[in-house]
């Protein structure tokens, strides 16, 4: 048995990964610590997942009006980098596994001038900005994809995207949301935080296809809307003489997606990799400003793969109503999910749980 600190944060596609790794570790039998940003995203689904939280300040290496770094996020880096060397030197993990995103960097830096031995995980074909700075002295990086660019491929080990690999059964995730049995389910997910372009166009649009009473063709509709926890009031206002529409701020992600039939997401990698366990096929927004414009090639790929519709955000407008429809469709949504399914990850957390494991006593 070894202890592991999994260091991570920031959004659903840093902190998902790690909880799922967490998991798999569990089960071999090794003691797991999640740490990341104090009052941030992951303290709370380490604790809606029963898993060990440590929470330290993590300043963002965004930069302020001026270009350079805010002083005041540098601060807290700073400050986060020695609470996190003090919990490390305590508690001597045999390992630290870094995810990406600023909160991952005091666990992954503080553990490497203490000479503890680092693995990361990278969700992208581009090397984010955090893994930079970590990567040179890490032992090794577990990918999502074959080629990372920015990567020294010596280091690189595909392992693909792990997930939480849980499903319900589609009438009891119905039950535990709340939801209608009766009525096919369409999700809107706009990432862990929630999308305020889909927040904006979604409700609207929506309601023009399916109605005052939710049908489509005749097939009973409702929607589960993933709003994010700051917008939530502000979807529910625009749809609250809707029944069939249900505004969340945060759900039970494997509910959600075992509940659903159909997604309007996002094109982030673990949202496109929840899809695919789960089988459920996807309208794919991506965002236009993600780095190297990677959320477009990865709904370009699902695309090519059957798996879902890629409509561009500048689009939302003219081209969602009808790929909605199209994907409603009883024989091409069987399709869908079938390409989907294939590309599932199913394993991906065991293979990071083995690379981990090479550098345990």
């Amino acid at each position: 048995m070894a202890r592991v600190v999994l260091a991570t944060g920031g959004t659903g596609g840093h902190i998902y990964p790690a909880a799922a790794t967490a998991h798999e570790l569990r089960t071999r039998g090794h003691q797991v610590t999640l740490l990341g940003q104090r009052g941030g995203m992951e303290e709370r689904v380490a604790d809606e997942q029963n898993l060990p939280f440590y929470g330290v300040a993590a300043g963002k290496l965004a930069r302020s009006g001026q270009g350079r770094p805010d002083p005041r996020e540098l601060l807290k880096a700073g400050r986060g980098l020695l609470e996190a060397r003090r919990f490390l030197a305590v508690r001597r993990p045999q390992a630290v596994v870094g995810y990406g995103g600023f909160a991952s960097l005091p666990g992954v830096l503080s553990a490497q001038t203490l000479g503890i031995p680092t693995v990361l995980h990278e969700q992208n074909a581009h090397l984010g900005l955090t893994q930079r700075l970590a990567a040179a002295r890490a032992k090794a990086v577990g990918t999502a994809y074959a080629e990372v660019i920015g990567l020294d491929q010596s280091k690189a080990v595909l392992v693909g995207m792990p997930v939480r690999e849980q499903r319900l059964d589609r009438q009891t995730a119905l039950a535990e949301l709340g939801l209608d049995p009766g009525r096919l389910t369409v999700m809107v997910m706009g990432g862990s935080q929630g999308s305020y372009a889909l927040n904006t166009a979604l409700p609207a649009l929506l309601r023009g296809l399916f109605g005052a009473q939710g049908d489509s063709g005749g097939q009973p509709v409702q929607v589960l809307h993933a709003t994010g926890l700051r917008w939530q009031e502000d979807v529910a206002a625009q749809v609250s003489d809707l029944s069939w529409y249900h505004p969340v701020g945060y759900v039970n992600a494997v509910a959600a997606w075992s509940a659903a039939e159909l997604a309007v997401t996002r094109a982030g990698t673990g949202t496109l990799a929840e899809a695919a366990f789960h089988g459920v096929p996807a309208v794919m927004v991506p965002l236009p400003e993600s780095a190297e414009n990677h959320q477009l090639h990865n709904a370009r790929a699902v695309e090519a793969a059957g798996a879902g519709r890629l409509v561009e955000q500048a689009e939302l407008a003219g081209a969602l109503a009808p790929a909605v429809l199209e994907c409603l469709s009883p024989g091409i949504r069987g399709e869908m999910r079938a390409a989907a399914q294939g590309r599932s990850p199913a394993g991906a957390a065991a293979r990071l749980a083995d690379l981990i494991e090479r550098f345990l006593p």
